[in-house]
């Protein structure tokens, strides 16, 4: 456990947090940060001291979904019950918010909250994949997130491979800042250490055995977080994190741990996919139906770049998946079940057909 004493400045806290509290009636409790969360308790941060804290019983009786329940990053007014425990009395606002979509479900998981840079990482082994990247450039925009591409284990790879990748990945996506790091090598570290600065909060995305948790530990400089031995026939680790965390630099910037995960669902993320997609966005002003699905439609701008090979194919298709993901999401519980319902009377007049 850390044992230094930080300011709430030191911890991200700003005017904009201390003036919400104020005006929320919350100016009698103290203030800290979530930096850890547990089965029904989180760990919290204050300025001298860490306690483990729980939501009130009035709290978890009005929450009516995930988003209304800590993550990991967010402000908390608290009250400390002993110097180990306390009780966390109001959240406040998010300034930017990381979230996913849980497998077949309807609720969201918050990933992390008061995120400044959510460092993207891919390594460059078989698992190597640009797709995925493109579902991550969704989360971090739709969250108001800067988003930050890491290609890690570069050692794993020669330097004609490596600029091979870096080319593919400028020309993918062409206004996103690019690092390349091996934390075995060491190479690309300090570049890395230059882009965190401090009080800003920094989040590190990625499936399991990317080495987001190597890539922290060596700029903790200590084995903070476990990880396991990298898999010689599969060319990459276990990630042994079950939870996320947030770690503090040396030079002050903080960082966040995340559980790698293969599943990265989106949720209503409109504003993220016109964001990343930027170039798909501004061809659709072209097209001749405003309310042009770009799949189809006769006059459509998308599909004539596509067949002119101005625009990505592999892009394009990535687009639509994402799009018909976001526009599902978007459907309200009723209106899926009528969906669902209509799919189920579809399906068995059709096997009543087939039977016929």
């Amino acid at each position: 456990m850390d044992s230094m004493t930080y300011t709430l400045a030191d911890l991200g806290y700003n005017d904009s947090f201390e003036t919400e509290r104020i005006h929320s009636g919350l100016i009698n409790y103290s203030v800290g940060r979530i930096i850890a969360e547990y089965k029904e308790a989180y760990r919290v941060k204050g300025t001298d001291i860490e306690y483990l804290a729980k939501i009130t019983g009035k709290h978890m009786f009005t929450a009516t979904i995930r988003e209304d329940y800590p993550a990991v990053g967010d402000w908390v007014a608290f009250e400390a019950l002993s110097d180990k425990t306390a009780i966390i009395r109001g959240i406040l606002s998010r300034k930017t918010i990381l979230k996913k979509k849980y497998s077949n479900k309807q609720d969201n998981q918050i990933i992390a909250t008061n995120i400044d840079v959510a460092f993207i990482t891919e390594s460059t082994d078989r698992d190597y994949n640009l797709n995925r990247i493109e579902r991550y450039l969704v989360l971090a925009t739709e969250g108001s997130i800067t988003p930050v591409i890491l290609l890690n284990k570069i050692d794993l790879i020669s330097d004609i491979e490596k600029n091979e990748k870096i080319d593919q990945l400028k020309n993918r996506f062409k206004n996103v800042d690019i690092l390349v790091t091996s934390a075995l090598s060491d190479q690309g570290l300090e570049d890395l250490r230059s882009y965190i600065t401090k009080g800003k909060t920094y989040c590190f995305l990625g499936s399991s055995g990317v080495g987001k948790s190597s890539l922290i530990n060596t700029l903790l400089g200590k084995n903070e977080i476990k990880t396991n031995e990298i898999s010689t026939s599969l060319g990459k680790g276990k990630h042994t994190t079950t939870a996320r965390e947030m770690y503090f630099l040396n030079n002050g910037g903080i960082v966040i741990d995340n559980p790698g995960t293969r599943e990265v669902g989106i949720s209503d993320s409109s504003a993220g996919l016109d964001n990343v997609f930027d170039e798909i966005a501004d061809l659709s002003r072209s097209c001749k139906y405003t309310n042009c699905t770009h799949m189809h439609e006769p006059g459509c701008a998308v599909l004539e770049a596509v067949e002119n090979k101005t625009l990505d194919e592999d892009k394009y298709s990535n687009f639509v998946k994402l799009k018909k993901e976001s526009d599902f999401y978007k459907l309200t519980e009723v209106e899926k079940r009528e969906k669902d319902r209509k799919f189920g009377k579809f399906v068995k007049n059709a096997l009543n057909e087939m039977k016929q």
